[in-house]
């Protein structure tokens, strides 16, 4: 087993809440080209957060200590969590199937990109679809709709790190979860097991964290980019910048947020989620698919789009 070494990259965008990002550097909602269906982008200042929780913090985990303080760039993070009608455009052809002519030089670079099988059965299974987050995808499959959705739309798009997430998540708070560590408003902010009557929710329906992002904790757990280590932050050094630990092997990649299945305290700032070979139990294919999770009912994902445009070597280390 090769052991992963943070990757560091960006080195231009200096740390701290307060930094001056520019008039372009806000809130945004566009369509997908060639499409009706939009996506909200919020704007997330470069800062610094400690990773990880306390020991003092109930229903903690092992693997999220020890707390080191490091370093993240801007960027702009999906309010809400991609949705069916999102994801389908580009898992299912939707976008390729409606679209009547006048093709942009950016649709020939989205069509070249991989799409998945059918699946065997209806990922929804059931509990709705308009406005309701994607599920059951593999980590592949979530960046691989990014690679499509940053050809589409010409900004360049992929999931968060693990850092870039907890930032984002606990955004300038350093309690259990973003809204203070009082459980009883866990309802008020997230869908988990003991208020979700055990399905997932259509998007942005509980109160968002104080840096507009909603559904951050609960609903369903979202795709990071790293590798899970169950030593994590121990590996790295305080003020590590942008900090990200490439999977070397398919199992275990780090998925977080807890979700609508998950009890409470798994849907804490700090708490980690490893993906499992037996999300993929149910599957009848052979070999099983490289695109779905079909018993991860609980897992979706989030975009972001780095304030810095990264190079085409940076790019690569990420996908």
């Amino acid at each position: 087993m090769v052991a992963a070494v943070p990757v560091i990259m960006g080195q231009e965008v200096a740390p701290g809440p307060g930094a001056s990002r520019g008039p372009d550097f806000k809130e945004y909602t566009r369509p997908i080209p060639g499409t009706d269906v939009t996506i909200t982008m919020v704007p997330i200042k470069a800062g610094s957060v400690t990773l990880g929780s306390p020991r003092t913090e109930r229903k903690r985990s092992k693997d999220e200590g020890p707390q080191v303080t490091v370093a993240v760039d801007a960027f702009w993070m999906g309010k809400h969590e991609v949705t069916w009608d999102q994801y389908e455009l580009w898992a299912h052809s939707l976008e390729k199937k409606r679209r009547t002519g006048d093709d942009r030089p950016q649709d020939k670079v989205a069509d070249a990109v991989t799409r998945p099988t059918p699946p065997y059965t209806d990922m929804t299974f059931g509990m709705g679809r308009d406005g309701y987050p994607a599920i059951c995808m593999t980590q592949l499959a979530a960046k691989t709709y990014c690679k499509w959705l940053s050809a589409k739309t010409g900004d360049y798009y992929r999931l968060p790190t693990e850092a870039e997430w907890e930032y984002a998540c606990r955004a300038g708070t350093t309690t259990a979860w973003s809204f203070g560590d009082d459980r009883k408003l866990i309802a008020d902010y997230a869908w988990t097991r003991k208020n979700s009557k055990g399905r997932y929710h259509p998007v942005g329906k509980k109160k968002p964290n104080p840096w507009g992002l909603h559904d951050m904790h609960g609903n369903v757990a979202e795709w990071c980019l790293d590798q899970h280590h169950a030593d994590s932050w121990k590996r790295l050094a305080a003020g590590t910048r942008n900090p990200f630990f490439k999977p070397t092997e398919l199992y275990s990649r780090v998925v977080r947020g807890g979700s609508w299945r998950m009890p409470w305290n798994r849907s804490r700032s700090a708490a980690r989620i490893v993906s499992d070979e037996q999300w993929k139990m149910q599957d009848p294919q052979l070999p099983q698919s490289i695109w779905y999770h079909t018993d991860a009912l609980f897992v979706g994902f989030r975009v972001i789009r780095p304030l810095k445009v990264p190079s085409a070597e940076e790019r690569k280390k990420y996908e």
